[in-house]
């Protein structure tokens, strides 16, 4: 009984081990596949980046706010829009910042806050327009930003970090506090236009599911390039604009077809000997009719062709004479006088 016993015990140990085996060998599968996933959906998050910042900008602006996205295209102002990650989770979201370029020279941004110093006669007079209330909440707000950032002014700038510091500070400031409210903006799936694959690409990294044509380039799209023709390929079929059929033209073609079906004639062998007859007559009147018709262009034809003119003229411009064809009446003038000419012949010579 006793090794009985422990043989039962030993096959318990031996299927918990290999339980726990399998239950490993199933994690270290689970993990290597998510790690595939991730690799591809990062692969295909760095595509859309890409042709974002180089390819479809004013597009994706335009949809975000139409006023900036006609500033960014004004060849006067040098902007530069830059797309980046954010989030703490996988898979992360796109933000965007626009940037100024100077070409060296840099740019001054005028704000109440810069212009109206303490030292200044504008102060006393911001306060009397803003109210006490509202002065000393200016007051308290600019004194909790200098206490959390340190660097609040351009007055605490010392080293080149203090500067990196200062310019992040005034990019997410907002306006009405003295900063510049440009700061790093999350986009939406709403922002990519619906007819690139960029936005398949962003509803597979949002909701996971994956499109046809998104299916189709997908074998492609995460081959790694191995050339910049490749690489501008990519870029090419990401933000290449895709049609698809759409309701208005299967409505109409489907009223195509319904109306050639009322319009083809239908034979039937009911007719009467009557019926027969009366249609076989009317396609009679019908020929002759258009032929008529035919014939009335030719005949047209052929008169512009008798009263052609022929005009005469000299070197010296002068004109001669003008040969027109005889009309009718002329005609039969013509034919009385050479019947009594040939009359009064006939009469001399008898």
């Amino acid at each position: 009984m006793a090794s009985l016993e422990l043989q039962g015990g030993q096959e318990e140990l031996q299927e918990l081990s290999e339980r726990i085996e399998k239950g490993h060998a199933a994690q270290v599968i689970q993990r290597a596949w998510c790690s595939h996933m991730d690799k591809m959906m990062f692969q295909l998050l760095k595509h859309t980046i890409c042709a974002a910042e180089n390819c479809v900008t004013h597009e994706i602006l335009k949809k975000v706010c139409p006023l900036e996205a006609a500033l960014v295209r004004d060849p006067s102002v040098q902007c530069k829009v830059r797309f980046r990650f954010g989030g703490k989770n996988f898979p992360p979201f796109i933000v965007f910042k626009i940037f100024l370029h100077t070409g060296g020279h840099g740019n001054k941004y005028f704000s109440g806050k810069n212009t109206l110093r303490p030292s200044s006669e504008a102060v006393v007079d911001a306060c009397k327009l803003m109210g006490n209330r509202k002065y000393y909440d200016q007051i308290i707000q600019d004194q909790l930003q200098f206490q959390k950032y340190k660097v609040a002014d351009e007055v605490d700038v010392v080293t080149m970090k203090d500067y990196m510091h200062f310019t992040s500070f005034l990019d997410e400031t907002p306006a009405y506090l003295g900063g510049k409210s440009n700061c790093w903006r999350r986009l939406s799936l709403q922002n990519f236009p619906k007819t690139m694959i960029m936005y398949d690409i962003m509803d597979y990294a949002t909701s996971g599911t994956l499109s046809d044509r998104l299916q189709k380039e997908l074998k492609y799209l995460l081959q790694k390039p191995k050339s910049e023709e490749m690489q501008r390929d990519q870029l090419r079929i990401i933000s290449q604009i895709r049609t698809s059929p759409s309701s208005s033209s299967i409505s109409v073609s489907s009223l195509q077809q319904y109306y050639q079906q009322l319009v083809k004639p239908k034979h039937s062998g009911r007719r009467s000997k009557q019926a027969r007859m009366k249609i076989a007559k009317m396609r009679r009147t019908f020929k002759k009719e258009k032929e008529k018709k035919m014939e009335e262009p030719n005949m047209q034809k052929r008169n512009e062709k008798n009263q052609h003119q022929i005009v005469i003229i000299t070197p010296s411009y002068e004109i001669l004479g003008i040969n027109s064809p005889p009309s009718d009446d002329e005609l039969e003038q013509e034919a009385k006088e050479l019947f009594t000419w040939t009359r009064d012949l006939c009469l001399d010579n008898s």
